[in-house]
C-alpha cells in the first residue's frame, strides 16, 4: 500500500483527547545553539498542549553541546532539559541530531514521541496535534511525517528559496532507486515527525542527519509502508543553511540508506565505527584550497538492547 496522506483539520481536540486515553506523549526538541528560537517553540507547545489542553505529558529539550544559552532559555520557557553528553556517558561520545533523538529514548517515558526542530521561525502548535492524530486514532500507524510549504530564510529573515535541497538531490533519488514503496513521501527528511516508542526503540539510529530516512526505511521494513503516514501542516520556515554545510548532511543520509542495503557502515560497530572524510573546496588567494570535514556515520544500537533501558525508563516514569 502507498504511504497514506492526511489533509484537512484532523480530529477535533475532544476526539483527540478521547483517542489518547492512557497513551502518554513526549514532545522532544533536539537543539544546538538555538537560543534565539527554542524558547518560542517550547513556550508555544507548553501553552497549547500542556496548560490549555492536556495532550502532552512530557516536554523535553535535548541540548547537544550548545555554546550559547539554549539550555537556559529552554528551561525558562518550561521544558525539562537534558544535556546529550550526560545521558549514558559510558557509551562514549557522539554528536548529531540522531544522537539527541536516540538519547531522548533514555530520558523520556512517552508511548509516542513527537520530534520538533528548535530553529522554527514560522510554524504553529497544530504541528503537535497534527502529527499525533494518525498515531492516536489508527493503531496500524507507527510513524508520521510532516508535510508543509517550506521556504528558507536568509540571514536577514527574507525568503531565499524553497527548502529541501538535500531531499531533492539525495533522499528522493535514493527512495526512487531502493525504496519505491516510500516514494509517496513529500518530505522524507522533515524534522517534524512522530513515532511509537515500541517501534523506534527497536531501530539502530544514525547519530547524525541520517536519522530521519533511517527511521522511515526501518519502519517500512519492520511493519510495512502502510505503517507510515504523512500530514499536511501548512507552512514552516527555518533559518537558511549554507550550501557547504549540506554536504555532510547528504553523506549521512546516503550512508544510512547504504547501511540498510547491507553495503554501508556496520551499524553494529557502534560509535567507534564509521567515519569518512568529505573534502570540499574554497577559492583562496592560493587557488582552490581543500577543506576536509570528518563526517560521523556511526549508529547507536537499538535502545532495547542497551543494558538497563527498560529499568531506566520505568524509573523515569
Amino acid at each position: 500500500m502507498p504511504v497514506r496522506t492526511v489533509s484537512g483539520p484532523g480530529p477535533s481536540v475532544p476526539d483527540l483527547l478521547a483517542a489518547k486515553g492512557a497513551t502518554t506523549v513526549s514532545v522532544v526538541i533536539p537543539a544546538r545553539d538555538e537560543e534565539a528560537t527554542v524558547g518560542d517553540v517550547v513556550a508555544g507547545v507548553r501553552r497549547a498542549w500542556v496548560e490549555d489542553v492536556p495532550l502532552v505529558d512530557e516536554l523535553v529539550v535535548i541540548d547537544s553541546d550548545s555554546t550559547d544559552r539554549t539550555a537556559e532559555v529552554a528551561r525558562a520557557a518550561g521544558a525539562t532539559v537534558h544535556a546529550a553528553a550526560e545521558v549514558l556517558p559510558g557509551l562514549g561520545p557522539a554528536r548529531g541530531k540522531g544522537e539527541a533523538l536516540w538519547k531522548a529514548l533514555h530520558v523520556t517515558t512517552g508511548d509516542v514521541l513527537v520530534f520538533l526542530d528548535a530553529d522554527l521561525v514560522e510554524w504553529g502548535t497544530h504541528f503537535v496535534s497534527g502529527l499525533l492524530g494518525p498515531l492516536l486514532t489508527d493503531p496500524e500507524v507507527a510513524l508520521v511525517k510532516a508535510v508543509y510549504d517550506r521556504p528558507l530564510l536568509d540571514a536577514e529573515g527574507r525568503e531565499a528559496e524553497t527548502g529541501g535541497r538535500v531531499t531533492e538531490l539525495v533522499a528522493r533519488p535514493l527512495l526512487a532507486l531502493h525504496h519505491p514503496e516510500l516514494a509517496g513521501l513529500v518530505q522524507p527528511l522533515a524534522g517534524e515527525w512522530a513515532v511509537r516508542r515500541s517501534a523506534f526503540e527497536r531501530f539502530s539510529v544514525p547519530v547524525g542527519y541520517g536519522v530521519e530516512i533511517a527511521a522511515l526505511v526501518d519502519t517500512a521494513a519492520l511493519l510495512g509502508a502502510d505503517a507510515v503516514a504523512q500530514v499536511d501542516l501548512g507552512r514552516r520556515t527555518h533559518r537558511h543553511h549554507r550550501h557547504d554545510t549540506l554536504g555532510p548532511m547528504a553523506v549521512q543520509v546516503l550512508a544510512a540508506v547504504e547501511a540498510r542495503l547491507g553495503r554501508g557502515v556496520d551499524a553494529a560497530a557502534g560509535v567507534a565505527g564509521g567515519r569518512t572524510t568529505l573534502t570540499q573546496y574554497e577559492r583562496t588567494a592560493e587557488g582552490f584550497t581543500p577543506r576536509p570535514r570528518e563526517v560521523d556515520l556511526a549508529e547507536r544500537p537499538p535502545a532495547v538492547t542497551v543494558e538497563g533501558y527498560a529499568t531506566r525508563t520505568e524509573t523515569v516514569r
